[in-house]
């Protein structure tokens, strides 16, 4: 079997702050806002700046691990560093490659939804999830192409989401005349903590892409130093971008017609701040936001299940590809988001992507904090805070979705489920085999 072969040094600061902040506002911005209103009602800015906090704790976690040992297989290292060759080890890393492949699926289905909005297309047309498909099959293409492109790419489009992204709030800010009066008038109602908290849950999702960079970590120039400033950087710059969206869908529209549109908000909201142009503006920055979200999570989960079929946590089977295993892992994670693509739509892939990501959060800070605490030099009440944050947040959102989806609540935990008894069925296997040798550390 073909070691995975990684580029060292092969990914710059402001590269590696592209790819993080590329992932986490292409899905965060255009995939999430109007699902955490409909949740939040009038308070969904608040649920933004809750998750921006909860997310702050979480990444300590991840930046005292891998500015420590920094691995292209981030929190796949993470994981077995506290836990070891066993099936929680396995498991938790499944889940969070799982999970980006699920946000994949998520920004993909975005990008289909907002490139139909100029245009006389219903978002249930087949088209919406066919450009999403041909979105990761690009993607795909260009991941292969290496790190060197990714990087550049990165860059280009970061810059130019961002600073379309901001010009969009700044100009709907100012046809509203700077008031943020509209999502608060009377037909918003009245959400409970609950309904914050479920939002809050979804909001996370939108910074959830700092442990892209953990997972490229092995590939950053001076990983010690920059994987923790790359994510800090990211999760401020996102922080940033969201509360100036969240105040310019405030100043356009009433809450009902935003959680109406809640799949193209913001599209929803350029039409009576900017017009007609101010759409296909929306549109164009959705698009470039989107598609560079797509590459960037796509890079970053197929080195991660090469590291985990490397470090022999999951099974690996060539079926005739050619090249190498960070090649077939790049197939297999399209293929899985495709898929997803096609089976769900947005409400449902972001409920999913939440109740499996928070899930494996707890998972690492449990095991920094049990196995990891003082080799990392990591502060206990920062990770016990990240714990109890995760603890409340999750158990509101699947209460909260047991009674409203309970479909999606049962997916996800029989997917958990069946996800840790493959885990254990194929350790149990491996070390049943008489070829069994203890793995290699390296740097997992």
């Amino acid at each position: 079997m073909s070691s995975p072969r990684y580029e060292q040094a092969s990914l710059t600061l402001a590269g590696t702050v592209a790819m993080g902040t590329g992932v986490m506002i292409g899905a965060g911005i255009f995939a999430l806002t109007g699902q955490v209103a409909e949740l939040a009602g009038p308070w969904f800015p608040a649920a933004f700046v809750l998750a921006a906090v909860i997310s702050g704790f979480s990444a300590y976690s991840y930046i005292r691990v891998s500015s420590t040992f920094p691995s292209a297989g981030g929190i796949g290292m993470i994981l077995h560093k506290a836990y070891g060759d066993t099936t929680l080890t396995g498991w938790a890393a499944l889940l969070m490659a799982l999970s980006m492949v699920i946000n994949e699926s998520l920004v993909a289905r975005t990008f289909g939804t907002y490139l139909v909005q100029p245009f006389d297309v219903g978002e249930d047309s087949l088209l919406v999830p066919g450009l999403g498909v041909a979105l990761i099959a690009a993607a795909f293409a260009v991941n292969v192409a290496g790190n060197q492109l990714i990087d550049r790419v990165s860059k280009v489009t970061a810059i130019v989401k961002v600073g379309g992204i901001l010009l969009f709030a700044g100009a709907a800010l100012w046809a509203s005349g700077w008031s943020a009066a509209a999502a608060s008038g009377a037909d918003a109602g009245a959400a409970g903590p609950g309904g914050v908290l479920a939002g809050v849950a979804l909001a996370i999702l939108a910074f959830k892409g700092f442990t892209t960079i953990t997972n490229s970590g092995g590939e950053v120039i001076d990983p010690h130093r920059n994987v923790g400033r790359a994510i800090v950087i990211s999760l401020a710059v996102c922080l940033v971008v969201y509360l100036a969206v969240v105040a310019a869908l405030r100043a356009s529209l009433p809450l009902d017609q935003l959680v109406a549109a809640k799949d193209f908000a913001l599209a929803e909201a350029a039409r009576p701040a900017l017009g007609s142009l101010g759409v296909w503006f929306t549109v164009a920055i959705a698009v470039i936001a989107t598609a560079s979200g797509i590459l960037a999570s796509i890079f970053a989960v197929s080195r991660m299940l090469a590291m985990l079929s490397d470090m022999r946590l999951m099974p690996h089977r060539h079926l005739g590809l050619p090249g190498t295993i960070q090649t077939h892992t790049l197939i297999y994670t399209v293929v899985i988001a495709a898929a997803l693509t096609v089976l769900f739509d947005l409400s449902r892939i972001a409920s999913l992507g939440a109740i499996l990501y928070l899930t494996m959060d707890l998972t690492v800070h449990i095991g920094v904090l049990r196995h990891l605490r003082e080799e990392v030099d990591a502060r206990t009440w920062v990770l016990l805070t990240a714990i109890g944050l995760d603890v409340v947040v999750l158990a509101t959102f699947l209460v909260m979705k047991t009674s409203t989806d309970p479909a999606i609540v049962t997916i996800g935990l029989v997917g958990m489920g069946l996800v840790f008894l493959g885990e254990r069925v194929f350790l149990t296997r491996l070390r049943d085999s008489p070829r069994w040798t203890e793995p290699t550390k390296g740097d997992t």
